[in-house]
């Protein structure tokens, strides 16, 4: 018997996408809701005792009103929204983060997705920190551009709508306050005992990201040479071979595999896929550490397939692979 499968909150953004992503699917079976009972709860309690996993791709409030809804049901539960990526008794929707982080998920009733900024930081930081490298007290900076997809409904509207060739046709830098609502999980996650600064950056394309984490070779331990930074990642996570979802870029010392000298790293880079590429450029005293990946793939729906994936018992990388 396919496993069943809701999605409550299927009409935004995320929703989506990871219907998109599922209904092509033969190994799957989707629960639809009426559309006028989208949001009656006797209807969605229903179709969520009736799944075997739930996405919640809804508010943090109405996330965290899901949850109990489900209560007293076999349902699984993946989050994507920000109210439980913290919290007690939930695991974290990043399976690459450690030994033993796949195993976890599989195991989980309960699955945070992670959020985009989140992924891309976490995605440089957390093995530098694991390894020893770089110190959990460290004095970090992120910047992290995003297409305005990531946004949700109303930015995009306001992207797409009238007001477009404004200040809207060039990049916004926002979460001034430092109060972004990712980096509680950027500095958990890690494990720092410090939030980064965070300079989150929205730009007038529809969707893909670049986060970047600026370092010194001097805020590092036990390594002297970008080789030795490349080679602890690629360690981690592995190399492109067509089967990863994140891998290490090139080692940025190789002539013939590095970054060639003048080229750029763009946003849209990773638009439409699911993967996240870590790219290493620089030198031997400073350095910058990039995750290149969709805000929609790996920083949200395909994370969150991937996480289905893995519960199920599946393929992790089914549907998300080109």
């Amino acid at each position: 018997m396919r496993p069943k499968i809701y999605i409550d909150g299927k009409d935004g953004t995320t929703g989506l996408q990871i219907y998109d992503r599922l209904a092509a699917r033969d190994d799957i079976d989707l629960l639809l809701i009426d559309e006028d009972k989208r949001k009656d709860p006797a209807a969605r309690k229903k179709l969520m005792a009736a799944a075997d996993i739930v996405f919640l791709c809804l508010p943090d409030a109405a996330a965290i009103e899901a949850v109990a809804l489900a209560e007293g049901t076999n349902a699984r539960i993946i989050d994507a929204s920000t109210a439980h990526r913290t919290a007690p008794g939930w695991v974290y929707g990043f399976p690459e983060l450690r030994p033993g982080q796949r195993e976890a998920i599989a195991k989980a009733k309960y699955v945070a997705n992670p959020g985009c900024h989140a992924t891309g930081f976490i995605s440089i930081v957390a093995p530098l920190v694991q390894a020893g490298i770089l110190p959990a007290d460290a004095d970090l900076a992120c910047f992290s551009l995003t297409g305005y997809s990531g946004g949700g409904k109303k930015m995009i509207a306001q992207y797409e709508g009238a007001d477009r060739a404004g200040v809207l046709s060039s990049p916004g830098i926002y979460g001034l306050g430092q109060d972004h609502k990712h980096l509680p999980e950027m500095q958990t996650i890690c494990g720092l005992t410090k939030m980064p600064v965070f300079s989150p950056i929205v730009d007038d394309y529809y969707k893909g990201m670049a986060t970047t984490v600026p370092l010194h070779m001097d805020q590092l331990k036990g390594v002297s040479t970008l080789h030795q930074v490349w080679q602890a990642l690629a360690d981690h996570y592995g190399t492109y071979n067509g089967k990863r979802l994140v891998y290490a870029a090139g080692d940025p010392t190789d002539p013939e595999g590095g970054i060639e000298p003048g080229s750029k790293l763009y946003g849209s880079a990773k638009a439409g896929h699911n993967d996240l590429t870590l790219v290493v450029a620089g030198n031997d005293e400073a350095f910058t550490i990039t995750a290149l990946f969709d805000n929609l793939g790996k920083g949200a729906s395909g994370a969150a397939v991937q996480n289905m994936n893995i519960m199920l018992g599946m393929e992790e990388t089914a549907g998300l692979l080109d």
